[in-house]
């Protein structure tokens, strides 16, 4: 009779989080079923058990980066004040979700619209870059940011910074914390209108 005393009860959190370490080190695509089993210590039925497949693990691994970052548009510091305000918010609290979502936002950072799966976290995307175009119009239009840096190109300038955490940052190096506030005053320092 074996003894599975030692193996470790799989529920889909824990499998995800095998799953997105996984698909980080060896791209969606390279892996397979067989490498998840092997990664978590389980057959591929348990996988079976748990979601359909290789795709909806995807799906729900982008989905958390996802949702955690379309919260940060419903936070109260985000929905009123001025806007500039409202924006730094949103930034700051963005470099504080990368950080404590890093696998999943990494993830979310490196697909490319192979699947369905990956349009629509490509879509998402989109909008959530929209949402925060709208904020940086409205914070020029206030004269709170500088009016020569196009609204795109700035929101596409401050989440490129954000987003690059994912290549320097590794959990528990000295000065974390201070990260996001690192990232917003270097962000608006450089943007505010004087």
């Amino acid at each position: 009779m074996a003894d599975h005393s030692t193996r470790a009860a799989y529920t889909v959190d824990s499998l995800l989080a095998v799953t997105v370490r996984v698909f980080n080190e060896r791209g969606y695509d390279g892996t397979s079923m067989e490498d998840l089993s092997r990664a978590a210590g389980i057959s591929k039925s348990s996988i079976y058990h748990h979601v359909r497949g290789k795709e909806e693990l995807l799906r729900l691994a982008v989905g958390r980066a996802l949702d955690a970052l379309f919260a940060i548009l419903d936070e109260p510091a985000a929905a009123a004040g001025r806007p500039v305000d409202r924006l730094e918010h949103v930034v700051r609290r963005t470099a504080e979700v990368l950080l404590a979502e890093l696998p999943y936002v990494t993830l979310l950072l490196r697909v490319r619209g192979n699947t369905a799966t990956e349009l629509w976290a490509l879509e998402r995307r989109r909008d959530f870059d929209h949402r925060v175009a709208e904020l940086v119009q409205a914070a020029v239009a206030a004269g709170e940011l500088r009016a020569d840096v196009e609204p795109r190109l700035a929101t596409r300038l401050l989440f490129g910074t954000v987003n690059s955490l994912v290549e320097w940052y590794r959990p528990g190096q000295r000065g974390a914390e201070g990260l996001p506030d690192a990232v917003a005053r270097f962000a608006f320092e450089g943007l505010r209108a004087r």
